[in-house]
């Protein structure tokens, strides 16, 4: 389970408060990336709620909402997304980049550090920073980040499959399930479709 002994790493520094930095939305075919950086006062927040942190992936639907909710209520949480049009146009990771600035900018409280999922450190983030391999299962701040990240991105799905529907956006959050290949193939690619990826650029070429 996560902990908060890499932040502690940080304060031991004089360098508070940490924030965790996470990104949702990758790897999908469809829809923006969108990262959240979140600062966690332990001090204050009740240890049995920080136990329930955790990589965002291991928890269900319910416990990811139950939590992101209490998050927004009592942690210092920024969110940033990068657009369809941005990942096609600057690519899938320089994208993520972005998101993950935007989510830090977006902070109502500066962060002296930074814990970032991952092995890429974000150009020009703006804060001394870490790269952590799997933060969401190491980082209490991280976790609560791919929390963060990826609630707000399951609701934008939800919303684009409302404005396309047939692609199982609902279900399958824009990832290149079965049933969206086979709605991609003959329904053909829509405006929050990415069309730098491979699936959807050759979906083009299909005459409808």
């Amino acid at each position: 389970m996560p902990d908060y002994r890499l932040e502690e790493v940080w304060i031991e520094r004089g360098l508070s408060p940490v924030a965790g930095v996470d990104e949702a939305g990758r790897g999908p075919l469809a829809g923006p990336v969108v990262a959240a950086a979140v600062i966690l006062d332990i001090a204050v927040l009740d240890p049995r709620l920080l136990a329930q942190l955790n990589d965002s992936k291991k928890l269900s639907p319910s416990k990811r909402e139950s939590l992101n909710q209490f998050l927004q209520g009592n942690a210092c949480v920024g969110v940033g997304q990068a657009s369809v049009e941005e990942i096609d146009r600057i690519n899938i990771l320089q994208a993520t980049f972005l998101a993950m600035r935007r989510a830090v900018a977006s902070l109502p409280c500066r962060p002296a550090a930074l814990l970032i999922d991952g092995n890429r450190l974000p150009p020009e983030i703006g804060s001394p920073a870490d790269t952590v391999v799997k933060g969401d299962s190491r980082s209490l701040s991280i976790a609560a980040a791919s929390i963060v990240a990826k609630v707000t991105r399951d609701l934008e799905m939800d919303r684009l499959a409302e404005q396309f529907p047939g692609y199982g956006w609902e279900r399958n959050r824009g990832y290149g399930t079965a049933d969206h290949l086979a709605a991609l193939k003959s329904k053909g690619a829509t405006l929050a479709h990415r069309r730098s990826f491979r699936p959807v650029f050759e979906s083009l070429s299909i005459t409808h």
